[in-house]
Order: C-alpha cells, then structure tokens, then sequence
C-alpha cells in the first residue's frame, strides 16, 4: 500500500454497521414496493397506472381536450417529465403511442395525429413528428377533477401537485384492460365492451349479491380490439371471473372465398390481440419452409387498411376447417390470452380480485367521487348565497352604502358593523360595478338567490340519501352507455363469441411430415438434435466437463416426456428442440425446472404407455403417461415427496415383475401388481430401509430375468429365488459381481 492511500482521510457522514443480507433485503423490499404501488400495476378504480395518469393530467393542463388542437407529442413528453414523471422520454412516449393504437386499446385515450404504429409492429415516428389531444374517454375519465373529486398529492420535486386516481367517470380497468409485471406479482386484463360492463354495473347496483354467472351472462367475454373469435368454454370463463384467474383461447376470423373454376383461398379478416400481423405471416413462412404445413401452398398480405390474409391450399380437395385446424395449433392464428386480475385496490394495496369485486371497486369509487363532488358543490353554493345575501342588504339599503362609500376611511368595516356582514359580502359589496345597481339586476340576484337555495336543500338531501346517491350513478352508467355503447362505431361488440371447438379427428401428426432424428441431452442439461437416427454419437463434442446422458430415437412429431428431481413431468416437442449444431440450448430455458433441481429420466412420449415412479426414500407408484403429459412449462406434479426427498426413478412398466435396489446394496424383487397404479400422491414403500435409500428401480418380464450391464457386458439373471419376496420388504445383496455402481446399467 502506498503512503498516499496509507493516509487519505476516514469517509465522513454516519457509518451504519449492518449485515449485508439485511442491507439487500431492506433495499430489494423498497424497490419491489416501488414497482407494485409506482409502475405496473393499475388502479382498480381508474385502471391507470402513474405513467398513463400522468400522460392525461399533462394533456389537461396543455387544454388538449378533444374539441381543441393538436399540440406536438414532444411538447406533451417534455411536460410529464418535467411536472410529474421523471423517467426518459422514450418510455413517457411509449406509453403515449400505446394510448392512442385503436389495435392495442379498445377505446383509445389519446387522439394521434401522425404515424403512431401498425398491427405490422412497425414503431410511431420520433415525437416531434407527431401530434396529439386528449379524447372523449380520456374526456370522461378527468370529469370533475377541478370539483374536489379526488386527492392530490405533490410532485417527485415537490413544486405541484398531481392526483392520486382520475375521477374515472368511466370503466377503464375492464374497458381497457392492463398488462403489467412487477416484482413477484404480475397483471393481465384482457379489455371488455364497455356497453356491456355498464349492463352489469347497473345490475350489480340493483342486485349487490348478484351471482358471477349472471354477471358473465351480461358481460360475456372480453372484446378485443383486434376483434377475432372468443372459442373458450363459458364454464371456464366463469371460473376465470370468480377467482380472478384463468385464461383465454382467440382464434382469427377467417371466410373461404370462391375462385373461378371450382377453387378456392381462405382469407383471414381478424387476427388476434397483440399478434404483430408481419410476425405471424414470417412464422407462418418458416413453418412452410420446413414442410410442417402440407396442407398449405402459400401465403399473402393483402392489406390496406383492413387486415386480409390469403392463405393458398395445395389441392382445392382440402378441407378448409382441417386446413385452418392445422394453422391454429401451430401458428398464432390462435392464442391465449391470460386473465390476473392483479391489481391496487382503493387502499393502494395489490390484490387479486374477482370480477363482482373489480366491479364493486368501481361503482365505491364513483359513490366517493360523487359525494365529493357533491359536497365541493355545496361549498361553492354557500359562498355564492353569502355574497348574494350581502347584494340584497346593499340594494335594500343602497344610498346608505353610497354615502358610507364617499364619506368613511375605512367603508369596510363600517359597513361590516352596521349590517353585521361578513368580510366576503363586504368585499363583494365594494367591488360591485355601478351598472349592477340596476333594479333589473336586483331581480336577477334573488332569482339566482332562490335558485341556488333550492338546489342547495336538494344537494343536501342527495348526500344524506345513499338509495338516491346509487340512483345518479346508476343515471350516470346509463349516460355513458348512450354516449360509448353499442349503438356507436366505437362501441359496436368486435370479438365473437364463438364456441368451444371440438375435438378434432385427424390428429396434428397427419399434417406434419415425420423425420427421424436422435436427440442428445448433456449431463449438464445441454438439448440437441441431430437428423436421423444416429448411433455413434462419439465426435460430438460437448462442453468443458461435461459429458453425454441421454440418447433417444425419436421422430419430428413425438414429444418427449422429461422427468425431474421435484417429481414433476415436463413436456418438450421435439420439432422445437435445436439443431446439431454448437452444444444445442440449456433444457432450463425451455422448462420451468429449479436451479437445484435436475432431470432424472427423458424418453418418447407414449399416451398408451405406463411408468413407474420412485422416491430417494424407497416410494413410488405406476402412472399412465397420458396423465402425465404438461400443458405448461411448470410441468405436472405426479410424485409427492417429503421434506428433504428427491425423485430418484422413472422407468417404463412394461413387465410383470418389479427389482429394487436400496443404496445399501440389498435387491427386492416383488410382483408388478403390488405397485398401486395412480396420477399424483406419494405413492407405497417399495423397499424398506434402515440407513440410506433408492438407488435403482427396473420393471421386466420374470420369464426373461432381470438384465443389467458390467462395462460393455450385459448380464441376465433368470434364478431370483433368493431375492423375490412382497413389497416393502429389505431384500438381500445381489448376487456376486453386480456393478458397483448400484445401478442396472
């Protein structure tokens, strides 16, 4: 160390000694609050999130309302970053694009001017090019916001003030929807008629304890932007709804067209929500290219403004439902679409709610918003009524003020004495014009006065009477309904509701060519494939450390069935896996499987099949695969273990006769049959033990002996009196020279 850095000065300030972990915890908790409450998840109430709330405050301060002009969208962005937002400009503008996009909102807030995107994905010119105003939802959502209709809270520099929620005189959240994810918790809400949500407000006003299924009834599915068809079972839409939590299947809109001579071509006229049309078409393109599609001869983009995709099918004795059966399992022509409905509730705090409670959100926050607004009027009324209570004193005594006026030092407080008038009357009194001594004007203020009064004990009685305060806003729903419903272009329903598709008879496997291929998985969990099917795999090359595990046959249309340490079941498509080259992709990216936790068998996917499952701590049971098969990259638990354990086997059941070996180094052979056949649990003890556990289990035919391999050697044991007995037994060693491994090769 040099003497410089020997004697540079001890840091200043205050030194706090803490443990690091605590330090972490402390900071990761506070910025994870920070993205829930400040960044991706919406308000219940006005279905906003911060950025989106602070974009239309901004615009309202700029009097961009919908019947004004265009101001420059940079002039917008610098706005909210220098007021409110303090984040880069390009995400500020994102969110601002994303508004106005009539094919990612369905009732879009912001009115653009200017290329602001395409369904191609295509971004919006730079800011400076493009314009923007507010429009008459965005309108709807800031009504009232000058009333005392909700709280504000200061700016991040604290020189103004924003509002905490919009007024929201209209249903954004289910409108709209919202996409979102934060730290350990995400939102997907798909964006509904705005129509039908106020049929279901209005019965939920009218019927608190309304059933979900009746407010599907009346809200039946969402409706997408994009349009397309809705082909997901209702009972499962409802489910959805209850808990908050589900998903849901889009198909495109699709026509067979006619063609002279006796052809035809299918044309797609919708896609589904957030598929970039340009994308879908390169996809379909590459499937095309590796002859996955051989129902289809080709593909084009025909669209103008309107979306229309010409799909070509190589023979016109194609059946066009089988045709577009093919595209939806493989392409994006179908999609699902996520419900979690995650979001901050009125108290700021995220939660998951069920529909009945989103929309009870809602109609709580207009019964606030209204009560305020109500009592801000009132407030308003009072102050008018004292100055107009001081008009009338200074008309019925009109030369005494006048003379008061000329003659007194202080006018004010003579007056305030003589006719014990407040300081506001009094002000308002000397400000007073001389053409307003008029006696026409003096009518006028006691009809105002009269007016206001009357207005006044009405105000009054609405905010004492709770059935007349749902009564306005259910007056209000009906308003908005007229206004946004569909009896308008902007309201008209444009997702169908379709029904749930059928089983299809022809399986997929009859469009898709199969070629053979060998996949290659590492010990380190390395997926490759390689055409063919190959057996001398020796000149592959690996990377450093790591070594070949398994090797399996496979065809382009199977699936392969992976199984892990957690006891879960993973599915993975062969024709996804990678190609020869390099050392293929980690399996982990493909499958939700644990850092600590790792594959214990891989083999061909056969829904006829069975398998049998173990335990480190000697349990296990029989499960069909076709129970086993994983919609999902988390996979499908099928092996419970206890604390501590692991999976330790999963091989075939073809046979009648069951050979367990402990680590202990003692083998149990017991008749197949004694192993329950079941779909998830713990399973039954196969082999007891003292110390330790499993090491190995193998299921084969008795009359053929059990099999295992020495080296390059296999070796067939046909006499296992000694070692058969019942299952949940200890066994005995196995017979002389068996691997020391402990393992049947």
């Amino acid at each position: 160390m040099s003497k410089k850095a020997a004697s540079a000065p001890p840091p200043t300030g205050e030194i706090r000694v803490t443990d690091l972990a605590d330090a972490l915890g402390e900071r990761y908790l506070s910025y994870a609050l920070s993205t829930i409450m400040s960044r991706s998840l919406p308000d219940v109430r006005d279905g906003l999130k911060p950025v989106h709330r602070r974009l239309l405050y901004a615009m309202r301060q700029l009097h961009l309302d919908p019947g004004s002009g265009f101001k420059k969208s940079a002039r917008v962005v610098g706005d909210v970053i220098g007021k409110f937002h303090p984040h880069g400009d390009a995400a500020i503008y994102d969110a601002m694009v994303r508004l106005a996009q009539d094919f990612a909102v369905r009732y879009p807030l912001v009115d653009g001017q200017g290329n602001f995107g395409n369904i191609d994905g295509d971004n919006a010119a730079a800011m400076r090019y493009t314009e923007a105003r507010l429009t008459a939802v965005a309108g709807a959502l800031l009504e009232g916001i000058d009333e005392d209709a909700v709280d504000f809270r200061s700016t991040y520099d604290g020189e103004g003030i924003e509002p905490v929620v919009l007024p929201a005189n209209f249903p954004n959240l289910l409108a709209n929807g919202s996409q979102g994810i934060a730290v350990g918790m995400a939102t997907s809400i798909p964006p509904h008629n705005v129509g039908e949500i106020c049929d279901a407000l209005a019965h939920l006003i009218k019927y608190p304890n309304a059933t979900i299924a009746k407010l599907v009834f009346l809200m039946p599915g969402p409706d997408f932007p994009t349009g397309g068809v809705l082909v997901e079972n209702r009972d499962a839409l409802v489910e959805a709804y209850r808990t908050g939590r589900g998903s849901m299947r889009l198909r495109a809109r699709w026509e067979v067209e006619k063609l002279k001579g006796g052809g035809w071509q299918i044309i797609v006229t919708e896609i589904p929500y957030q598929v970039q049309k340009s994308r879908l078409i390169e996809k379909i393109a590459e499937l095309l290219q590796a002859r996955k599609l051989t129902l289809l001869a080709d593909i084009r983009d025909e669209s103008t403004e309107d979306v229309r995709l010409v799909l070509e099918p190589k023979s016109r004795n194609v059946d066009p439902e089988m045709l577009m059966e093919s595209l939806f399992r493989q392409t994006e022509l179908e999609s699902r679409f996520g419900l979690n409905m995650n979001v901050l509730d009125g108290s700021n705090t995220p939660r998951l709610m069920s529909l009945p409670e989103v929309l009870q959100a809602f109609l709580d926050h207009r019964r606030d918003v209204l009560l305020r607004r109500t009592r801000h009027r009132l407030a308003e009324i009072e102050r008018r009524l004292e100055i107009l209570g001081g008009y009338l004193i200074a008309y019925l005594n009109i030369d005494e003020v006048i003379r008061i006026i000329r003659e007194e030092d202080d006018p004010k407080r003579v007056m305030m004495k003589r006719w014990d008038l407040t300081e506001l009357q009094a002000d308002a009194i000397l400000n007073m014009r001389l053409k307003a001594l008029r006696k026409l004007e003096e009518i006028e203020i006691r009809k105002e006065f009269d007016a206001l009064k009357a207005e006044q004990k009405d105000l009054k009685r609405l905010v004492k009477d709770e059935d007349r305060q749902w009564k306005e806003i259910a007056a209000q729903i009906a308003a908005l309904k007229k206004q946004f419903g569909p009896q308008t272009e902007l309201g008209r329903r444009r997702t169908e509701l379709g029904e749930a598709p059928t089983a299809v008879v022809i399986p997929l496997d009859a469009f898709v060519e199969r070629e053979p291929v060998t996949v290659i998985c590492s010990d380190k969990g390395w997926i490759r494939t390689l055409k063919g099917h190959v057996t001398d795999t020796s000149d592959l090359k690996y990377k450093e450390g790591d070594r070949p595990r398994f090797q399996i046959h496979a065809e382009t249309t199977d699936k392969l069935l992976l199984f892990g340490t957690n006891g879960r079941f993973y599915t993975l498509g062969v024709d996804k896996l990678p190609g020869g080259r390099g050392h293929g992709e980690p399996v982990r990216l493909m499958i939700d499987l644990g850092n600590d936790q790792d594959i214990v068998a891989m083999f061909v996917h056969r829904p006829e099949s069975k398998l049998l499952v173990a335990s480190a701590d000697g349990r296990g049971f029989v499960v069909p695969e076709a129970e086993v098969l994983a919609q999902t990259r988390g996979g499908k638990q099928a092996l419970n273990l206890a604390a501590g354990v692991e999976a330790q086997a999963c091989v075939p059941a073809e046979g009648d006769t069951v050979a367990v070996l402990g680590q202990n180094r003692k083998l149990l052979v017991f008749p197949l049959e004694q192993v329950p056949e079941m779909t998830r649990g713990r399973g039954v003890i196969l082999q007891k033990y003292k110390d330790g556990g499993l090491s190995d289990v193998k299921v084969f035919r008795r009359r053929d002996g059990l099999t295992w391999r020495i080296g390059e050697r296999t070796r067939t044991e046909t006499d296992l009196r000694s070692w058969r007995g019942d299952r949940a037994q200890a066994g005995r060693l196995p017979p002389n020279g068996f691997p020391k491994t402990n393992r049947f090769g």
